[in-house]
This record gives structure tokens, sequence and C-alpha cells, in this order.
């Protein structure tokens, strides 16, 4: 199963005019996961003709206004269009008070059923995924956020018509790992069956460059991260704690990723970004820069 990512904004702390705040948005069966959300990033929804209603869970890095500026506009559209589901916000430590001090300070029109979490490592796990924070250096509270899709048991389909099984209710347990018994004949499940390994997304934004990055970006099939700065403004990368496009290239290679995109760019390279993606690419090939309402599959 392809898993749907949007790009909703893709800069740094200043917007420009064709970068927005940061917010990326993951879409997984009945689950619309948001991931951060700049000033704006309501409005990107319209640009990118997409419901913001449909969300279930917003995942917040870090309290710096470029990633959280845009949820007092985004919880007043949800209230105005009936919003009907409890809202899950995750954070790091602070994002309850927080929200409740947001909460307090604009005037909203109707109240929304809003449950606030502050995580830390595995904090959420379904039947079908499971999502897991990690902290990073950005001088504040910040978390890495990991969205891993469990591994699932398919039934090999030509060999079961090889099999000329009539159709039963039992073949749904071979999918379960069980072996079986139809018409007295014995059906080992891990004959029948193979392995279909679950999907694997990092996001990495405000950092410096710690040992949880290549934890949380390990083996995964993609790395999404940041590159405020080029290698040529590496000093101005550390004083700021933030990485450089090659800092993200090496985040990828070292930990195995399939797939690294940039965002979260400066503005300074407006008028050069390539500058960023011809960086990252000299150390990781598969590289590839992030634009606003950009979508892809994973």
């Amino acid at each position: 199963m392809k898993i749907p990512i949007v790009f909703l904004g893709t800069s740094q702390a200043i917007p420009t005019a064709k970068r927005n705040h940061t917010a990326v948005l993951i879409k997984y069966k009945n689950e619309t996961i948001l991931i951060d959300c700049g000033e704006g990033t309501q409005r990107q929804f319209r640009k990118a003709k997409l419901n913001p209603c449909k969300i279930t869970r917003a995942l917040i890095t870090h309290f710096h206004g470029d990633h959280v500026l845009g949820i007092p506009g985004l919880l007043q559209t949800l209230a105005l269009n009936n919003y009907n589901k409890t809202l899950n916000i995750y954070g790091p430590e602070g994002i309850s008070k927080f929200v409740r001090l947001m909460q307090e300070m604009f005037v909203f029109k109707d109240r929304l059923d809003i449950k606030i979490s502050e995580v830390n490592g595995k904090f959420l796990e379904t039947e079908e995924f499971c999502i897991e924070s990690f902290p990073l250096k950005h001088g504040i509270p910040t978390n890495a956020y990991v969205f891993v899709e469990k591994d699932k048991i398919r039934i090999d389909k030509k060999k079961l018509a090889k099999l000329n099984l009539p159709n039963s209710p039992l073949l749904g347990e071979i999918q379960k790992g069980k072996d079986i018994k139809i018409n007295g004949k014995a059906i080992k499940a891990k004959e029948l069956t193979y392995k279909e390994k679950g999907k694997k997304i990092a996001v990495i934004l405000d950092t410096s460059i710690t040992d949880e990055c290549y934890k949380a970006a390990k083996n995964a099939d993609l790395l999404i991260a940041e590159a405020t700065y080029s290698e040529k403004d590496k000093d101005l990368a550390l004083e700021n704690k933030h990485l450089t496009a090659s800092d993200a290239a090496r985040i990828a290679k070292r930990a195995k990723v399939k797939h690294l995109v940039l965002t979260h760019i400066s503005q300074r390279y407006q008028k050069n970004e390539k500058i960023l993606l011809d960086e990252a690419r000299k150390i990781f090939k598969n590289t590839e820069l992030a634009e606003d309402l950009m979508s892809m599959e994973v």
C-alpha cells in the first residue's frame, strides 16, 4: 500500500513568495496526520484541494512560531466547519501549557474536542502502525517523529491458485499466520504466505546533529529533513542549532535511508536553492528538494 505525503509548507522562519511556513501531511487509510502547522497552513489546504476536517492527529515538533502559528486559525476553521472528531495533538514537554495558553489568548467561536499529549518515545500504536518521537537539540524541547507501518502477512495468490482450494473464511486464518485444514487437507501458512515489509517515514526538522537523528532515520524508506543552511554557512547552522543540506545527507547515508527529501529552506537561498540539492546529492544521491504543495507516495 502506498502512503501519500503532501508538503503544505517548506520554508524556514521567514516565508517567501513560493514557500509557506512548515507543515507536512501524511495520509494513511482513515488517518490524516499533520506534522507542524506554520502560519497559513489552513490556506495551503485550500490550495492543495484538501479538506482540513480530515485531520485526525497533529504532531508538533517544537514551539517556534514558524511551526505553530497556524494552529489558532486551523482550529477556528475546524470549528466553523463542524469538525466532529477528537483532535489528538502531540508534542514535546510543554505542549499542554502551550495549547491551553493559546485557547485563552484567542476567542474561538466554538470549542473543539481536543486531546493533548506530551510524548517521548513510542506514544501511539494501532493494529497497523505506530508513531515514535525522538528528542532533538534545538535549544528548546523538540521532537523528531517516525511513522512505522507494521509488517503484513500476505497470501501468495499464485500458490493459492495451484492448490485449487474452495473459497473459505479459513483462508483469513492463513493470513494471520495460522495453519488450517480444508476438506481434511492440512495447509501450512508459511508455505502459502510471505511477509510484506511495512514502510517507515522519519521527519527530522529543527536540530543540531545528534545521535537521535541517526536512530530516528535508521532504515527509513523516506527521511524528511530540514536543510536550513548550505555548507558554506555551517557556522550559522551550528550557532542556530540547525542542519545544513550536507548534514541531512550524512544522516541519510549513515542511517541507510532509501530516499531523502530536503525541506525548511531558508529565504537566503531563494535565488539559488539548487546549491542545497547539489551539496546533498554529493553525499546521498537519492535526494530531492521539497516544494510547496508537492505530493509523493512512499
